[in-house]
């Protein structure tokens, strides 16, 4: 009954764009088609497998929280983790931390992280025909203490940090090659200073060394896609930070690297959005990280409000979409962490959604003649149309449950695994 209800709120909902001229099927075959990365991060509170007793420390980065069910171990984790796949529409992939791998007991220092700790999550990949995405992992680590990694003014610990990255390198690759999909590897650092910092020309200087001698091998792009990542504060460096933004937009524009803009790392003021066309003349791919950034970069889950509607809808009027890889990237240990996953994710895919029904082409022609009016009311009339039956019926056609269905299987997993971790 349910699905025949579905199904006819979605036929009136298709005539009632169709009358506006937008073809919610053809939106549809563009949602199916997007994958989105998730992250494994949000199942164990960014803590890692590398120790018993891993967890985050330093970086600039805090996770509050200590909700019963956390992921102990890589099994559990991958139960989430399909877990959160089976309530999410779609084909998506799945974004490591070098942290993540499986060293069986083993004390493996990051400086000696290899693909062969990555097989197990590689052979789950194709199990679950997901593709890989993957992170170094420059925090919570005793050679990141002093807030530097590889800008940091000791060689010893630069090298060690240069090493852990040209590893990383080779572990991405080598996913890209075993899956037939592009492994996007993201470099961020946390590099930076709590307090006025007086060197920062030569704190930028080392960061551009080593970045260069990270650099220095290629890699074929079939099988690895690299990004460098900017940051406007952290907890810890406050005063400064070493790959600002300026940093990075011109260091990607000289080594041909994809910037990476995450929605946490600016001013909450700030426009994300805006930042797209720019990036986009001058690059021919980008990466985001999307969250939800309250007061400083707190990354809570994604919720669809009014900067994920932008965000999207600025992918899509500037023709993005296959050019804009999308990661998720927040954390948040004070409620079930596997339902993080689908309000967050599920909310990420609704925004793009939105967007992909938006009258843009109509929008657009009223804009060039100067009719603002008419631009401004089809802004207004998206948002009284019936894209609640658009995205009923995109779940169901995916197999998987609608949103009043979704707290009895989030409730229900957590009484039958995650209550029972201890």
């Amino acid at each position: 009954m349910k699905q025949e209800t579905t199904q006819k709120a979605y036929e009136l909902a298709r005539q009632r764009y169709a009358d506006a001229g937008i073809d919610t099927d053809r939106a549809l075959e563009i949602l199916s088609s997007t994958p989105l990365s998730m992250h494994c991060w949000q199942g164990d509170d960014v803590g890692g497998f590398e120790t018993p007793d891993a967890a985050l420390s330093g970086g600039g980065i805090q996770v509050t929280g200590n909700y019963p069910g956390k992921a102990r171990n890589v099994e559990e984790l991958r139960q989430d983790i399909e877990q959160a796949f089976s309530l999410i529409p779609g084909t998506h992939r799945l974004n490591l931390h070098a942290s993540y791998g499986e060293f069986k007991g083993k004390r493996v220092d990051r400086d000696a992280v290899a693909p062969e700790h990555f097989s197990g999550w590689i052979d789950w990949a194709k199990e679950h025909a997901a593709g890989l995405d993957f992170n170094g992992t420059f925090f919570s680590h005793p050679k990141a203490d002093s807030g530097f990694t590889i800008s940091s003014k000791d060689e010893a610990i630069r090298s060690f940090w240069i090493e852990h990255a040209l590893r990383c390198r080779e572990i991405g690759a080598e996913m890209g090659r075993q899956l037939g999909s592009p492994c996007v590897l993201n470099l961020w650092v946390p590099d930076g200073c709590k307090d006025y910092t007086v060197d920062r020309y030569a704190y930028r200087k080392l960061l551009k060394q080593s970045l260069d001698t990270i650099f220095e091998k290629d890699y074929d792009q079939r099988y690895l896609k690299e990004s460098i990542e900017t940051k406007l504060f952290g907890i810890g460096s406050e005063a400064f930070v070493t790959g600002s933004h300026e940093f990075y937009m011109n260091y990607a524009c000289a080594s041909g690297k994809m910037l990476c803009i995450d929605m946490g790392h600016f001013h909450p003021a700030e426009s994300i959005p805006d930042k797209i066309s720019s990036i986009l003349l001058f690059h021919e791919e980008l990466l985001l990280h999307v969250s939800r950034p309250m007061r400083w970069d707190s990354d809570h889950i994604v919720v669809l409000n009014d900067s994920i509607y932008e965000l999207f809808q600025e992918v899509v009027r500037c023709g993005g979409l296959g050019r804009v890889h999308v990661g998720l990237d927040f954390f948040d240990g004070s409620l079930n962490r596997v339902g993080a996953w689908v309000v967050g994710t599920r909310a990420a895919l609704k925004g793009l959604l939105f967007a992909l029904l938006e009258p843009t082409g109509q929008m657009r022609a009223f804009e060039d003649q100067q009719q603002f009016i008419g631009r401004l009311q089809l802004q207004e009339l998206q948002k009284s149309m019936p894209f609640g039956a658009v995205w009923d019926y995109y779940c169901m056609t995916k197999g998987v449950v609608q949103e009043d269905e979704l707290l009895d299987r989030m409730f229900s997993y957590e009484e039958k695994v995650l209550r029972g971790r201890r």
